[in-house]
């Protein structure tokens, strides 16, 4: 369970960097969690973690889904740099 609180305080970490060097920028990176299809997308991943790792691993699998979830999430929300 300590790596997955460990990966959690560095995102963290590293949001509050950025929101000191770019006033506002963190809401920019957070924004997923308002995307329809970026939450429906981290909860599917992460209902696959936990029904995957529940017997290997048991109530850890748990975080790990959550963490698994919530990069699931980020990385689908993620604005298009298309043009």
């Amino acid at each position: 369970m300590l790596p997955v609180v460990i990966v959690v305080a560095a995102l963290v970490i590293r949001a509050a960097i950025v929101e000191v060097r770019r006033p506002g920028n963190t809401r920019r990176q957070w924004a997923f969690a308002t995307s329809r299809p970026a939450v429906t997308a981290g909860v599917v991943a992460a209902a696959a973690v936990a029904v995957t790792g529940w017997q290997q691993a048991g109530a850890t699998a748990l975080a790990w889904a959550v963490l698994a979830g919530c990069l699931i999430a980020f990385l689908v929300g993620r604005p298009s740099d298309r043009f």
